[in-house]
């Protein structure tokens, strides 16, 4: 196996865990109950950049670019419209959910 070869498979595969990454943040936010904290612009300027380069990898065609870029755009895409739908919701605390104060 050559080192381009190498490379290649280290890039595509980190690209995918890339990809994957936003769904620790979704976790977070169904969890909580909330996107408090969580930037809504920077989600959507990686949604602009992912879209940017399947465009990109679409255009050449290469699937090294296009399959981790797809997986990107769909875990993120996830996270924007988690994010904006807790966005305005106050996360419910567990000792308040033990205390009977949650409706």
């Amino acid at each position: 196996m050559t080192t381009t070869s190498i490379l290649a498979v280290a890039a595509g595969s980190w690209g995918l865990a890339m990809g994957l990454a936003p769904i620790a943040q979704i976790r977070a936010i169904l969890r909580r109950g909330s996107s408090k904290g969580v930037s809504l612009l920077y989600l959507a300027v990686l949604e602009v950049g992912f879209t940017l380069w399947l465009g990109y990898g679409i255009a050449l065609p290469n699937v090294a670019l296009i399959l981790p870029n797809v997986v990107a755009l769909v875990t993120t895409g996830v996270a924007l419209v988690l994010v904006w739908r807790f966005r305005h919701r106050d996360p419910i605390r567990a000792d308040d959910d033990e205390a009977g104060l949650v409706r």
